[in-house]
């Protein structure tokens, strides 16, 4: 499924690997394919459960299974998809981000980190709330400097360009200046000799924690979760945050313009400035 995958040219093929291997693969590994049914799909969930995963977490492992179904058909291995898949519900909670003060700690903090990555990884995604392996699977050529913009060919809702500010186009020029004649990505793997590096929680935790920060809440999903929710504070209408954070429809942006609300406060103020003649 993987390989065909990378043929293929397919989405986020490092957590489906993640998922699938420490997961998916040893709750099934007894079935084939074709046997599993929606009862083992109810088993697995509720064995998930009880190792603590949360809904969400299940839920995307759940997604890998059903696209490896769907794609198995498409493949011509199966004929029909063997089990009904009912997903968990999640509930959103809220939305965690970071302020301007921790911000400042977190890039202090990772500046001084031994691994040259993490620093990068997490300016570019405070400037610009692209999903975690977008910004690991960055090639240099595809940094538009003159345009201000990265371009993504295999983001979660299709191949988009990334509008970055020009603080980002002048620490992304610095990184391109030094680049070797035959790098290819961004942020190149030392170990595979080639490709790019998939795993930087480990780096990002110790970052976080040396900040004074809770590991716990700040995960570089946070990142994102950041720079979306100061662009909707902004006072950015919400079409152009969709726009900028690449997300599918206006829903998903809607929920960060609900849970924080002080901009809507100011809103209500400026309504009560027009309206103080009367």
């Amino acid at each position: 499924y993987l390989s065909k995958l990378e043929e293929e040219g397919g989405n986020d093929i490092p957590k489906k690997r993640q998922r699938l291997n420490l997961h998916c693969s040893p709750f099934f590994k007894e079935k084939s394919l074709s046997s599993i049914t929606t009862f083992d799909i109810e088993r697995y969930k509720k064995f998930r459960l009880g190792k603590n995963a949360t809904s969400g977490t299940i839920n995307r492992e759940l997604a890998v299974i059903s696209h490896l179904f769907t794609k198995a058909m498409e493949w011509r291995w199966i004929d029909h998809k063997p089990a009904i898949i009912k997903r968990l519900k999640e509930n959103p909670g809220r939305i965690i981000y970071l302020t301007t003060q921790q911000i400042k700690k977190l890039i202090e903090s990772a500046k001084e980190d031994q691994n040259p990555h993490v620093y990068p990884f997490i300016v570019i995604g405070l400037e610009t709330s692209m999903r975690h392996m977008e910004i690991l699977s960055i090639r240099l050529k595809n940094i538009d400097l003159e345009k201000r913009a990265i371009f993504i060919p295999q983001a979660k809702a299709g191949a988009r360009e990334q509008p970055i500010t020009k603080s980002l186009v002048k620490f992304l020029n610095a990184y391109l200046e030094i680049a070797k004649p035959d790098q290819e990505w961004l942020f190149p793997s030392q170990k595979l000799g080639k490709g790019h590096i998939d795993y930087i929680e480990e780096p990002f935790r110790r970052v976080v924690i040396r900040a004074g920060l809770d590991p716990k809440q700040v995960v570089p999903h946070t990142l994102r979760h950041t720079a979306i929710t100061h662009l909707v504070q902004a006072g950015v209408d919400l079409p152009t945050v969709k726009r900028i954070s690449g997300h599918k429809t206006l829903i998903m942006v809607e929920r960060y313009s609900h849970q924080n609300g002080q901009h809507i406060q100011a809103a209500m103020d400026k309504l009560e400035e027009k309206y103080r003649v009367i």
